[in-house]
């Protein structure tokens, strides 16, 4: 499935937010990530983030759909990193 992964996480907790993320999905900008994940990567992802969030001072958002394809990406301004030279 293609995600999109959004959080806002206090400063003290938003690097290994960071490093977390980037293990799974691509940086697209401050916060924000994109990729294809399986289930169980999904599932993953999201037991290791409950481990680093405060539940009463962190947010995480996650938006899915099954295909990449029925998405309608548009950017305006600098892409901050190109996913398109992926393979």
């Amino acid at each position: 499935m293609y995600v999109i992964l959004v959080y806002d996480i206090k400063q003290k907790r938003v690097g290994k937010m960071l490093k977390l993320c980037r293990r799974y999905l691509n940086w697209i900008q401050n916060s924000v990530f994109e990729g294809e994940l399986t289930d169980v990567q999904l599932k993953e992802l999201l037991y290791e983030a409950r481990r680093i969030m405060n539940d009463e001072e962190d947010s995480l958002i996650l938006f899915k759909n099954r295909d990449k394809k029925w998405l309608d990406k548009q950017i305006v301004g600098v892409e901050r990193q190109s996913t398109d030279d992926f393979l």
